[in-house]
């Protein structure tokens, strides 16, 4: 018989699933965009080499791909996308007016930055929205997001892995981050997304006075919010309330209905993990989020997460 590890990447009892399967990952993922954007090259080359001006929400659907089968997908579907990504970037390069000089997208430095500032994001915006995760759990999702970053290039023992060594990265980066003309127009963007119509059913009872992309800035650590500047602030409370009601309504839905708002390649992805797993023995009468509970797990399987 096979081993979980062998049908899915991360398997429920990891607790990357437990932040993975959390629909508060839709804030954290732009989050994560508005932070990378920061970085003056990394900025740069997604602007240079990409569609983000006309489709920035693609691409936030492209990382829910990635994100998505180095998750919940086969260890040979993690690694197939993985030689795909690897293999795209290692064509591209950035131009830097600043120096005259071109990198390459593959630099380890811009993909460490990339990774970080999108796995900070995830595990801040979701412990932040009501996700009961311990500091120790915590520390666990970023020892686990060390397998995630191999994919693209890096190497594991390169990768934070915990708070504190995540901490200590981003304050060493955080003197040669700010805000360039593309940041700025990337905020723009993402402060009032034009959301595909897959998504669009995923927005009842958007509040007028609180819309998505502003939710998405307001959950920003204090200086990047200062860099940007691009909006009042508001007490805390009020952005940590917002993230609850945000991930209270997302996580009511219906796994079919959440689900058209990934691409129909990603479904797909997701619905043989439900399979492999459903012939393991789980039980997946509420789908792959009711997977967070113990009790639908094989008999056989540990009970900690």
């Amino acid at each position: 018989m096979a081993s979980i590890e062998d049908i899915v990447v991360q398997p429920p009892h990891t607790a990357t699933w437990l932040v993975h399967i959390d629909r508060s990952m839709w804030v954290g993922g732009v989050r994560g965009l508005m932070l990378q954007a920061l970085h003056p090259l990394a900025m740069r080359g997604v602007w240079q080499n990409s569609n983000f001006q006309q489709d920035p929400f693609g691409r936030l659907r492209r990382t829910a791909d990635f994100v998505g089968r180095v998750t919940f997908g086969s260890p040979a579907e993690a690694d197939e996308i993985g030689r795909r990504v690897r293999g795209i970037h290692r064509r591209l390069r950035v131009n830097d007016p600043d120096t005259g000089r071109t990198h390459r997208v593959d630099d380890p430095e811009l993909l460490l930055w990339v990774h970080c500032a999108e796995v900070s994001s995830y595990l801040t915006v979701a412990r932040r929205a009501g996700l009961g995760l311990s500091d120790r759990q915590a520390d666990r999702y970023l020892a686990e997001q060390r397998r995630s970053a191999t994919y693209v290039g890096l190497h594991a023992e390169d990768v934070p892995g915990s708070l504190a060594e995540l901490d200590d990265y981003l304050a060493s980066v955080r003197p040669a981050l700010r805000v360039t003309p593309e940041a700025a127009s990337t905020v723009r963007f993402l402060l009032w997304p034009q959301l595909p119509a897959e998504l669009r059913v995923l927005t009842p009872g958007k509040p007028a006075y609180f819309p998505f992309g502003a939710l998405c800035y307001y959950s920003l650590p204090d200086w990047a919010r200062q860099m940007y500047g691009v909006l009042p602030e508001v007490p805390p409370s009020t952005v940590t309330a917002a993230l609850r009601a945000f991930r209270l309504t997302m996580n009511s839905l219906p796994e079919n209905v959440h689900d058209r708002a990934f691409t129909p390649g990603t479904r797909e992805m997701l619905g043989a993990s439900r399979e492999r797993l459903g012939a393991a023995g789980y039980d997946l009468s509420k789908g792959l989020k009711g997977l967070t509970d113990p009790r639908r797990w094989p008999d056989r399987l540990p009970r900690t997460a």
